[in-house]
């Protein structure tokens, strides 16, 4: 079933909508939440909860892409959960490195005095993404925001770990030099 009529289900409010959001994206979505928590437990009860955020979401919001409206929630979904779980270490790690890591370039979120200029700084980072090269910037997403390890992303492109290492730390200081000149550093 295409987005469009599985978004139109929503609308109508038919629960049908669930089973087919499930077939279409249920593994995409189950994969993306575990790769963040790291528990199959955890990943089931954040698709589940996602669902029910689609459900509740739509209407009124009619995604255009709902694939890519879905992985916000999980995501979103997912890193509140690894918050709320601080004490006991999640995702094998790769959360807080990838924190580590892109916290040289932005801060946490807490700093941000007001919600405008988060959003601000969202529009402005992922213009800085849509100008990069696409094999530069699909890296850079995939670690960043679907939190995919260096190694995955090096088997998925056909590079080595090194590569993608280099690459990303690359694109951080390109970002970062991006943010400075936006005043945002």
């Amino acid at each position: 079933m295409e987005d469009v009529e599985i978004i139109e289900l929503y609308f109508q409010r038919d629960e049908k909508a669930i089973e087919e959001t499930k077939i279409k994206y249920g593994g995409y979505c189950f994969a993306l939440a575990n790769r963040i928590l790291g528990k199959m437990e955890d990943a089931e009860e954040c698709v589940n909860d996602a669902l029910l955020s689609a459900w509740n979401s739509i209407p009124p919001q009619r995604p255009r892409f709902l694939r890519m409206f879905l992985a916000r929630i999980i995501r979103n979904r997912a890193l509140n959960q690894v918050k709320a779980n601080t004490a006991i270490k999640r995702g094998s790690g790769e959360t807080d490195l990838i924190y580590e890591e892109i916290s040289e370039c932005i801060s946490d979120g807490r700093s941000v005095e007001s919600e405008i200029l988060a959003k601000e700084l969202g529009s402005t980072i992922s213009d800085f993404v849509k100008g990069l090269p696409e094999r530069e910037g699909d890296v850079f997403v995939r670690r960043y925001f679907f939190m995919e390890s260096v190694k995955d992303i090096a088997g998925n492109y056909g590079m080595t770990p090194g590569n993608v290492s280099v690459t990303l730390n690359r694109t951080r200081k390109k970002l970062r030099d991006h943010l400075v000149t936006k005043g945002y550093l």
